[in-house]
């Protein structure tokens, strides 16, 4: 995949230009101006916001780009004309739709390209303070003020431990063992443990410097090639609970998509943290929290990731 820095520029631009279109959409009929209905058993929600911002979308993204298939929270899988082999695009047209139907604004659009399972474009945008926050394979992360980079060192980490957030995929249960376990566990050791009920907006915090560190387990593949990215490009680093790398992808079964984010001299904190809850750790097998076999552990979580092949689940199943 080329390192280049002006590659991807056109599929960049265009992505910035629909998540702001859809942004504007969004802001104009916040708080008031929808109607919202469930979707699903678990007490999710879908509003007519999270509909109208995913076509419009949809029809910029199709416009510039018919050869690429596209991944759509709500419309599922949209297959391009075969000539975009390997490209897909990710469109997360409302992050956050439990927080707008309680009149929280805390919601961004969030857009990515993927290149086989590797995300090249990301960009998350605000609508509510019209701020965006995008970058490019190869050419760094950007937001309203310039180049975003990692916070240097000197900033220490706080006695009362570090300021994480946390997201949990949808087809996680509430009384799942090990989700229940990793985040007691890092309430108990961190200073504040935020939960959003919008990835894309810790990972967009994360980029920005404001909080140390993310953790997420079995985390939702719609949004997260776009925040994987953006925090990449400024400098944080990404880990699987284990300590390898982990690449952000939307692929695969949601068991690989469990994973740690910070500042890379807080790494080493981070991945202590998490550790005791990595697949195959004598913490985990002990304390009986999950089953270690990946096999196993797919069964017992009634849930495999909406692109994976054999899955018949469609996407629209946000994070908690």
């Amino acid at each position: 995949m080329s390192p280049n820095p002006d590659a991807w520029s056109s599929e960049h631009a265009a992505a910035v230009a629909a998540a702001e279109e859809a942004g504007a959409l969004l802001r104009s009929r916040f708080p008031d101006g929808f109607a919202a209905r469930p979707k699903g058993q678990r007490g999710d929600v879908v509003t007519d916001l999270d509909l109208a911002a995913e076509q419009l979308v949809i029809g910029r993204i199709r416009e510039r780009f018919p050869h690429d298939r596209i991944l759509a929270e709500e419309s599922g899988e949209l297959a391009g004309d075969g000539a975009g082999a390997g490209r897909t695009w990710l469109i997360d047209p409302l992050d956050g739709s439990n927080n707008v139907v309680i009149g929280l604004a805390v919601y961004v659009v969030g857009i990515a390209l993927c290149v086989d399972d590797a995300p090249v474009v990301g960009v998350v945008h605000d609508p509510m303070t019209g701020r965006t926050w995008s970058a490019r394979r190869g050419g760094g992360a950007h937001g309203p003020a310039g180049r975003l980079t990692a916070p240097l060192a000197s900033r220490p980490l706080p006695a009362a431990g570090p300021l994480l957030a946390w997201t949990q995929g949808h087809a996680v249960s509430r009384d799942d063992p090990v989700a229940c376990s990793l985040r007691h566990s890092l309430e108990l050791r961190s200073r504040r443990l935020l939960q959003l009920w919008a990835p894309l907006v810790a990972w967009a915090m994360l980029a920005r410097g404001d909080i140390d560190g993310f953790v997420g387990y079995r985390a939702e593949a719609i949004d997260l090639p776009a925040g994987a990215l953006l925090a990449r490009e400024a400098g944080i680093a990404l880990r699987r609970l284990d300590g390898t790398e982990f690449g952000g992808g939307f692929g695969g079964p949601d068991t690989g998509r469990s994973f740690v984010a910070g500042r890379p001299e807080l790494l080493p904190h981070l991945l202590d943290l998490v550790s005791p809850f990595s697949p195959g750790t004598g913490d985990t097998r002990t304390a009986g929290t999950a089953p270690t076999d990946p096999a196993a552990r797919r069964s017992s979580a009634a849930g495999t990731s909406p692109w994976a092949p054999t899955s018949g689940h469609r996407p629209g199943t946000p994070s908690a």
